[in-house]
Parts: structure tokens; sequence; C-alpha cells
């Protein structure tokens, strides 16, 4: 079924039914009708390679049909054994078993039942004969030189087709050429002899292709006497004679030959392929010609073969008869030959008698014409015998029409008509069936049907009856006919029901009436949801190369789904199902994907979707954009010395608009060949004036620019020069570079090739002390320095540099200020005094240096310092130098990351651009005691229900003399919730470990230990451990602890921790970070955000998480730290630790003790909270 809105399908789908409708009632096998022969053998042929040769007969019709078979016209019995025959059929077999051949002839089958007979057409059943050449004695042939001779072949008779080659004994074909044919029937001419025509062997083979047999003449002997031969033994004479008897002639036909006249007859059936040739001897060898006497050959249809002697038309007509002329000729004269071509026809119907059914007391006719050439004779026939014998009162015989006037049933039979010239016979069979019956609905009761909402409905109700029956249909539960232009009853039954809707749904009855009763049926419809698509994205525009999505949506009715199929189209050529070998093209159900594409992807893209009852599809154009094609035919006009005009055409910008076009330019002399932007241009316009310089030689080329890239670039224009003139411009960026006390060397950027504009480009640079009343002194030079001797250090000088070349000079230059070489400083600064802040920080003080004795520009001062010796064991330490810079004019800096009660040194110089000066006498400082480092280490050796034992390690560094031990802990668990903090101070700093009581049994506990010096604690190191339970638990424990499985479980558990621990380690090494913030997060330290205050460069991190309970200091007699240093203190803050070029100047330019300035890895650690 159609969409009705799809008019192209529609009208297919009423062309359909009209068709069907109008075809000849069939007759249903119930109702009794005369025989009707549905399949027959045509011409068969016994090849001898078959096992059997079958000659089909097959019929129908009520009732069963009984066969018989004539041959040559008469009764054919299956008298011989070997026949094999079918039940109920007429069809036998002729076993490829001993003598056949009288089998041949031709066969008639008649099928007959007590209604009539019905008659096949004639079977030929050919049995070939083996084909053989007759064995005979083929005497030599012998000829002189330029006689002509043809050489029989006869071939013998067999299964047509026939081919027929000349070759010798070796099977090499016979070549042949104007002079050597031939002939359709085989036989081999020769125009004129020659010399090496002699051979023994000339063969005629006969190819029988159908028998697949080749059969081979004798050979055949030529031999052709040349006169040069003779020589030997007659005299000159005899040779000049022989030499005469080789005439030239003119030409004689061979074929057609001489005794058919000069002119013959040809008679050729329409639509046949028509060959005629001509063959000639003479010499020199004839040529061949055709003409059509009185018209011209059938263009497009003929041709000329076999050097002219063959001319063929193929696809003959009516119009190609008529006399046909060949003209074979020489330089002495011509032969000619004209053939009469008839062309005919074998019989061809024009009006076929059709079968019919009738009822009693109606009228009927039968049609009989045919055509051909001659005008084939009619006869009747009725049930196989002629129609004189079977004569009815009130029937009118015409050789072309048979009326039938008050049919009864005795009317009934089977009436063939034959049509016959001397080509052929043809035959045409119709049945007359009179028969009165009540009408037979071939349709099943209950049929279900389904349609789409919109489309149109087809419910069938076929039938036969006779008299003729009328059709109604009616909806079940409305009981009366259907009315309306939606709907349609065809001749055959079939209900059409136009622009279907959801109320069309129900079950409808067909109701069929004649003369003698009625019959009904029911059909059932069903209205589905018609199918929607929708194709996105919508008109996409993709670059070229880049990889192109299409999904196609979809939505139809449920009970259409398990039907659905989607298929892709580009410009109306579907897509393969799978899309391309090579992978380019995917096609995954709904989803085309396209890689890489290319400008041959753009199109129109369809998808459509097909279901058991509606089609839809929905379309989108892809553009595909890619880079403008170059410009192209670049034009230069208005040339002038500083100007021309360029203008070139647009290329194919690809679907995406020129938004500008670059114009470049070649003529640097420097770098030839090195193409330079010029300018841009918009891109609606083609053309442009180019500002140019002096002095070069210019080319062009152009470049086009889209949303996707750039062109190409285009062909260069033609060549443009430009005349020399005196520079535009002076040199730039005129500097002094690092040079000797009393010394310049001024130095500047040369103008580029471009700039020069000129030959001979010099500069003059002049000079004189700043504010000095005297003459400027100046110099010209090639190059871009000149070096300069001065009488003072650091003194400024006015200086100029002007461009010159032959044609004149720059503009008049700028003056620049500019010093004379520097010194080193030559007196070191005075140290006042060294504050300490706290024990690692101290700020010093010093008093500047005079302004003549920095013999340069002042950079800033810088401190020298290095540690002598630990105040804690009195070890003196190597002379390690740490550096810090001041820049600028300044008089005091802060010195941090010292170490705590140590004697450290300490130097002061100043520096300029040239470098440092002398370094003032050391100045001796200590720092104070601080606060030690955390311990290294914190375990819990031991633990019991109520009892846990903890040692430690001491800390790296002291700072200071060490009085004892924090401890501290309190509950935990697993909760936010935490318990109170409890404190016990340890006052033996040699004592490592302590034994703690009064806990809580299976209670998880943190313990923070610290350890302090007279200036306070340091930082706390922690550690967790739970208590084990009491009473039976711990008996529990105890028990398990000595069984073998709980010991093999505990070995399990510590090897997989050794595993983890090794990975920790190793991806630690590696920069790898553990993951501890959660924990630090749940109990953290109640002092970090004073620790974070005390302790510079260290990572803050701000999302902590809020705990219940408050917070307390657990330094409650503590001291504040002595690291609460602050860089933006040292030097002049922002700038003190940076050197010029903006490194990092605080992490130190000379060596210090290992771990003074960086920070331990433990030393970030969690701190308690009081609940």
């Amino acid at each position: 079924m159609e969409p009705l809105l799809n008019g192209r399908g529609l009208i297919v789908s009423l062309i359909f039914f009209l068709l069907k409708f109008s075809t000849a009632i069939e007759i249903p096998p119930s109702v009794q009708q005369v025989p009707t022969i549905t399949k027959q053998s045509k011409v068969q042929v016994a090849f001898p390679f078959d096992e059997y040769f079958q000659i089909e007969c097959e019929a129908k019709g009520n009732p069963e049909p009984t066969f018989t078979w004539t041959k040559d016209g008469n009764p054919f019995y299956f008298t011989d054994h070997r026949i094999i025959t079918s039940n109920n059929s007429g069809t036998f077999r002729i076993p490829n078993e001993g003598h056949i051949s009288h089998f041949q002839g031709k066969y008639r089958c008649f099928a007959s039942n007590k209604l009539g007979i019905a008659m096949s057409e004639e079977i030929e059943f050919i049995v070939p004969s083996v084909p053989k050449f007759p064995k005979e004695k083929i005497d030599p042939l012998e000829v002189e030189e330029g006689d002509p001779i043809v050489l029989p072949c006869n071939p013998p008779k067999g299964l047509p087709p026939l081919h027929i080659y000349w070759m010798n004994i070796e099977l090499e074909h016979i070549e042949q050429d104007e002079r050597v044919y031939m002939s359709q029937k085989g036989d081999l001419y020769f125009a004129n002899v020659e010399e090496k025509d002699s051979r023994n062997d000339y063969c005629c083979f006969a190819a029988f292709p159908r028998l697949r047999t080749i059969v081979q003449k004798m050979p055949m002997k030529l031999t052709v006497n040349s006169l040069k031969h003779a020589n030997d033994s007659s005299s000159s004479t005899e040779i000049g004679s022989k030499a005469n008897s080789i005439k030239q002639r003119k030409p004689k036909l061979l074929l057609p030959p001489t005794e058919s006249g000069s002119e013959s007859s040809i008679t050729i059936l329409k639509g046949e392929t028509l060959l005629l040739e001509c063959f000639a001897e003479g010499l020199p060898t004839p040529q061949v010609d055709w003409n059509k006497i009185g018209g011209d050959l059938p263009k497009g249809r003929e041709t000329k073969e076999n050097y002219g002697k063959t001319l063929k038309i193929e696809n003959v007509s009516y119009q190609d008869k008529g006399n046909y002329r060949c003209t074979a000729s020489n330089f002495l004269g011509i032969a000619t030959h004209d053939f009469h071509v008839i062309v005919e026809e074998p019989p061809r119907w024009t009006k076929k008698p059709q079968s019919a059914v009738y009822s009693t007391g109606s009228n009927g006719i039968l049609l009989c014409e045919a055509e051909g050439e001659p005008q084939p004779t009619i006869k009747w026939r009725v049930n196989g015998s002629p129609i004189d014998n079977h004569p009815f009162a009130g029937d009118v015989v015409f050789p072309r029409e048979i009326s039938f006037i008050n049919l009864q049933p005795n009317h009934t039979a089977v009436y063939q008509c034959e049509a016959s010239n001397v080509h052929g016979t043809i035959l045409a069979s119709a049945n007359v069936d009179v028969v009165d019956v009540r009408p037979l609905i071939q349709t099943k009761d209950g049929e279900n049907y389904a349609t789409v909402v919109g489309y149109s409905a087809f419910l069938h109700c076929e039938f036969f009856a006779s008299p003729e029956a009328v059709v109604s249909w009616q909806k079940v539960e409305e009981a009366k006919p259907l009315e309306g232009r939606r709907y349609h009853v065809y001749d055959n039954g079939t209900l059409q029901i136009n622009r279907t809707t959801e109320e069309d749904a129900g079950s409808y009855s067909c109701w069929v009436e004649n003369a003698i009763g009625k019959t009904a049926v029911t059909a059932n419809l069903d209205i589905r949801n018609a199918t929607k698509l929708r194709i996105s994205p919508k008109n996409p525009r993709i670059p070229k190369l880049h990889m192109l999505e299409l999904h196609c949506e979809s939505k139809c009715d449920l009970h259409l789904k398990h039907s659905l199929k989607l298929s892709w189209s580009k410009d109306g050529e579907a897509f393969e199902i799978n899309g391309t070998e090579d992978g380019r093209i995917i096609i995954d159900g709904a989803n085309l994907t396209i890689s890489n594409v290319t400008l041959e992807d753009q199109g129109i893209y369809c998808c459509s979707a097909h279901t058991a009852l509606d089609s839809a599809a929905d379309i989108t154009q892809v553009t595909v954009l890619d880079v403008p094609d170059p410009p192209e035919n670049l034009h230069l006009s208005e040339r002038q010395n500083r100007s021309v005009r360029l203008s070139w055409e647009a290329g194919d910008d690809h679907n995406s608009n020129i938004s500008e076009y670059i114009v470049e330019f070649e003529g640097n002399k420097e770098e030839p060949g090195r193409w330079e932007e010029l300018t841009r241009v918009q891109g609606k316009k083609t053309t442009v004036i180019l500002p140019l310089a002096p002095f070069v030689r210019y080319q062009f080329r152009v470049i086009a620019v889209n949303e996707v890239g750039r062109s190409q670039p285009s062909q260069p224009s033609d060549h443009h020069e430009t005349p020399p003139a005196a520079p535009d411009r002076n040199p730039q960026n005129i500097r002094v570079q690092a040079s000797q006390p009393k010394e310049m060397i001024i130095k500047w950027e040369p103008l580029k090739s471009m700039e020069q504009n000129g030959p001979g480009l010099e500069y003059r640079v002049t000079w004189k002390p700043q504010g000095a009343p005297v003459e400027w002194e100046e110099e010209t030079v090639t190059n871009h320095t000149l070096r300069v001797m001065t009488p003072a250090v650091y003194a400024p000088y006015d200086v100029k540099v002007q461009a010159i070349n032959q044609l004149g000079s720059g503009p008049a230059p700028q003056s620049v200020t500019l010093y004379s070489g520097e010194d080193y400083p030559d007196t070191a600064p005075v140290i006042h005094g060294v504050d300490v802040i706290n024990s690692t920080l101290v700020k010093v003080t010093w008093s500047t240096i005079p302004k003549d004795r920095v013999h340069g520009r002042l950079k800033g001062y810088q401190i020298n310092w290095w540690k002598t010796k630990s105040l804690l064991d009195g070890r003196t330490h190597p002379k390690e130098v740490n550096v810090l810079r001041f820049s600028g004019q300044r008089n005091s800096g802060m010195v941090p990351s010292l170490d705590a009660f140590s004697e450290f040194h300490l130097t002061v110089l100043a520096y300029n651009s040239k470098g440092a000066g002398p370094e003032s006498e050391p100045y001796i400082f200590q720092t104070p005691e601080g606060v030690p480092e955390q311990p290294t280490f914190l375990k819990v050796i031991k633990v019991d229900k109520d009892t846990a034992t903890l040692s430690w390690g001491l800390p790296k560094k002291l700072n200071g003399n060490l009085t004892g031990y924090l401890l501290q802990y309190q509950i935990i668990n697993d909760t936010n919730e935490i318990g109170e903090l409890n404190d016990i101070n340890i006052t033996t700093p040699s004592k490592p470990s302590w034994h703690l009581s009064n806990l809580n049994a299976t209670t998880k506990y943190k313990f923070y230990l610290r350890a302090c010096t007279s200036q306070g604690c340091g930082k706390p190191i922690t550690e967790e451990s739970s208590t084990i339970g009491e009473g039976k638990y711990a008996g529990l424990y105890d028990d398990i602890s000595t069984q073998g499985w709980f010991i093999g479980l505990m070995c399990a558990i510590a090897l997989l921790t050794l595993v983890l621990l090794t990975v920790c380690f190793v991806k630690r090494n590696r920069g790898g970070k553990y993951s501890v913030k959660e924990k630090e997060d749940l109990h953290p330290d109640p002092e970090i955000q004073s620790v974070k205050d005390e302790t510079f460069g260290e990572y803050s991190d701000s999302d902590e998480k809020p705990l219940k309970g408050s917070l307390r200091s657990l330094n409650r007699d503590m001291q504040p730290t002595e690291s609460a240093d602050s860089l933006v203190e040292y030097g002049e803050g922002d700038h003190a630790l940076f050197n010029e070029d903006g490194s990092f100047i605080g992490a130190y330019a000379g060596s210090k003790e290992k771990g003074s300035v960086e920070s331990n890895g433990s030393s970030t650690a969690t701190f308690p909270l009081r609940a």
C-alpha cells in the first residue's frame, strides 16, 4: 500500500489494480471446465551426451484431462518399452539407449475431458547424426603463379550453428586478406596465387558447438609454379615466353558463381541479419565496393567485413528490401553483381482469441488475426478438429472471427486458431466455458488487513460468478452499503478506502450476488500510525577532511517496529548496507558517519524508512567547505615609482565566502625567494594599489582566505622594478654594548634590504659629551657598530646615527644619551649592626657608599654569610658562603633561614653593571635557641586492654638544649566526636619511651609527641592505636591467637602489608602522593592556624571540614615559636628575592648546610583537638 499523498506511488498502485482487474477471469478448479495446456516443450534435440530426452505436456481441467499424442500427424502410442510416462501428465521421456533415430519427428499433445480437447503446438524432436567428412582421395592441385583457384570444403550436414576454419596441420589459421577469402559455405578462394601459397596441408575444419564436435577434411596439396625457377633448364627465350603467360587481367566474379548470372535473389526474414558476399579474381587483386540501387545503405546497421567482400545488415526491416550491387574493380576494369533482397516474415499475432466464461443464453465472439509475409492463412479448429466437423446452429464463422448467439452448455469447447505461411505456423487456443453457478468467493473469510493513517486500504473479495454478479461492501456494525467518494469497489470485488482515518478500523462484509444466489465474507481492518523521520543536523556545513555524522531519528507504530528498515542514499544513489569497504563511510542503522570528508561527499542525503505498510523519507543538504582555489590572472597596471595597481580574478570559494586576500611580495635582495606579506584586502575586492619601496625588483602573489583557511598562493605576477632614492629612515635601537672603562661601543639596528632605498648604504655617527660646549665628532661606517674612546668613566654623551646612500642622506637624526664604560666600585659599605629577630632571622644594617665611588650605575648591595660553629656542641663548620642580593639604593636587609643556636660571619658589598666591589670587614653574630624539630618517629610498641607503651626517636635538629617532651593523647574512634585531650610532661630528655595506663578497653586513641627546649616545644609527631577487649574478648583473642588458621591469616596480612608498603615507597620515590588529607580533615591539630601564621612558604589548604568540640592551645606555658619569618620583610619585599632576569635569589647563590633551607618532609603534622 502506498501513501495517498504520494502521487507517484498512488498512480503505480492504481495501474497495478486496473491491470489486475482487467485480466481474464480465472475459473476455480472446483468448477467444471475444459482442459488448458499449461506447459509444453518447444524444439527438443537429442544430444548424444544427455541421459534422456523429455518431451513435456501438462494441462489442467475439471474433470481431470487425459493425454494422447500424434507424431507427424499420425497417432503415436507408447509401444516402445523404453519410453517412460508419468501419471496424470502427458510428459514422457526417451532414454538415450540404443537406436533412437526413429523417434525423430513432429509431435503434438492432446488433453481431453468430457467438455473438450486442448491441443499443443507442434513439438519437433531432432535426432542429429554425427557429422563426418567422406573418406576420399584428394588429388594435388597445381597452378601457375597469378592464376585464381578455389579450394572446396563441402562440410557435412549437422545441427546448426556451423563454424568453418581453414588451418594447417599445426592448427595455425590460414591467413586471409584482400587476396584470400573464405566464403559463407566454407570454400577458400584465391584471387591470384603467389609462390608463398604453396603448401601440402590445407585443412578444412567444421565445428558443431551444440554437438561438441569438430571434424576435419583430408589435407589438400597446392603447388604454385614460379617462372623464376625455370632458368636452370630453359633458355632465355623460353623464360621470356613463360613470363608473358602471367598476365594482368580485369576482375571476374567467383562469388556469386558465374552460373548465377549478373543478378540473383535472396530472401531474408525480418529481424534477422543479412549477409551478402562478393569475391572476384583478377590481377592486381580487385577491390570490392557496395551500394544500394535507388537508395542508401542503412546507417548504423550496416558494416563491411572481410576487406569489403561481405556486406552485413543487422535487424533487417521491410525498408531494407531492394537491389544491392557489389562492384569489383582494378585499373583494368570492373565486374558487378546485383542482389535482389526480399524481406519476408513468419506469422505473428495481432489479435489472439481470448478464453472466456459465459452464462447460458449469452452471446460471444472470438477474434483471430495475424500478419506476416506472405500473408498467413487462418484455420479454425474445435477440440483439435476442423470447425467444419462441429457446426452449431446460429454460429457465424469467418476466417478471422467466430460469433456465438444464445450460447448453450454444449458450446463448451476448446477453440484453436492456426495462422500459417511458408515460414511457419502459430497456434492460439481459447476456452469457451458456458457455466451457471452461484458466486464462489475465493478470498478467505475473516482476513485481516492493516494500513496507516492517511494511506489507502485495499480489502479483497475475489470471486467467480456466472452469470455476472454484483458486489457490495458494508461495515458489520452499520449493516448498510458503504457510500461516499472515499470508497471504491473494483470489478473483482476489492474495496478501496482512500485517506483512511482511525475511525475506519473495524470489520467489513463483502456480499456477492447473481441470478443463481449470493455469498458473503468478512474482513478486518486495523489502522496504524504513520512512520515519521527527521535527520539531524539539518543542512550541515562541514570543512573538508573533517568528520560528518548524520543521525536519522525515526518514529513508527509499535506494531510496525519489527518491520522497520532504515536505508541511506546520496543524490538518489543508495549506499551499501554497511558503508564502503575502506571504512571511510560507515552506516550503523540510524547513523551515517563519513571520515575525512571530501568535496565529492557534498550533496543531498536521504534517510528512508520502510515498514510493512508505509514508508517515509527525510533529506538534508550537506555542504562541504574547503579553502578557496588560488586567485588567477594577476595583472599589474598604473605603474609608478612608489606604487602599482594589482588586479586578479577570484578562484572557487568552495561554499565559504572569501573574507580577505593576502598580498605577498618577493624582492628582498638579502633573502631571494622569500615571500613577505605586504597588505590585506577585503574579500569583495579584487584590486588594490600597493605602496612600494625604492630600489626593489618586485613580484607579487595573492592568497585567498575564508572561514576554513588559506588557499594555495596564486601564480606570481610579472616583475615590477622601482628606481633608487635616498633613505626614508635612520637606524633604530641605538645603544652601548658592554665595554671597558672610558670606552663606548656604539651599536644600532642596521637598515633592512627593503629600507636601504638605493646602493652604497653607509651610517654617519656623530657624538659629543652631554652639555659640553664642543663640536660634534663624526665618523662614517658601513657596518652597524663603532668604538669610541672617552676621557671619563661612565660619562653621558649625546649620540646621533644617520643613514646615507649614493642618492643622499636620510632624515635628520634624533639625539640619544649613552654612557661610557663602567668600572668596579672601589670601596666597601660599613656594617652598623645585626639585629637578631628570632633564632632563624636577623636584620642587617650598613652605610651606603658614595656615588662617585660606584663608577657606574649602582644595581644594589649583596650580603654574604656563613656558619662557623654550633653553640650546642661547639663543633666548627667549614666555610660555605650563602649570598643574598638587594637591588637599588638601600641600607638594610633581612637574612632568613639561619640555623638556631649557632655562630655566623657576615659581610656586605656593593655591585654595579660591571660587577661587585670589595667586601666589608666580617661581622660576627650568634642566633639564640629555638624550638626543636619533631621527633623522627613515634611507635606504639605494645598495647593491652588498658595500657600502651610508646617509643620515639630524637629530632634531627634540636635547635637548643633539650629539656624534655610533651605527650598528649585523646579518644578518636571513627566518628566526628573526639575525646578529651590528656597531657603528660616528660622531663627526662634522655628517656626514649613511655608507658600509659588507665586506658579504656577496645578504644581507638591518637597520640601526639613534641620535643621541647627552654624556648618551647616543636611540631608534634602522631600515631594511632586501639586497645584490646576486656574479659572473655581478651580470652577469645588469646585462644584464637593459638589457632593455626589464625596464625596463617596473620602471616598473609603481614605479607600483603609488606607488598603495599613497598608499592607506596616506590610511588613516593617517583613523586607520588599519599592520601592523608581525609584523616587530617577528620582529626585536625588545634594549633594548625597558629603554625600557618608562624611558618612561611608552606602550602595552605583552606578546604577544612568542621568538627564538633572546641579548640585550645597545647602550649599553655609555651612562648611563640621563633620561625615566624616573612619573606616580604627581606630586602625590599617583592624585589629583594629576585635578580634582574626575574629568577629567585632567596634560594642562595652559594652552598648551604644540608637541611638549612628545605623543610622536613614530615614537618607538616596534625594537631590534637580538645573536646
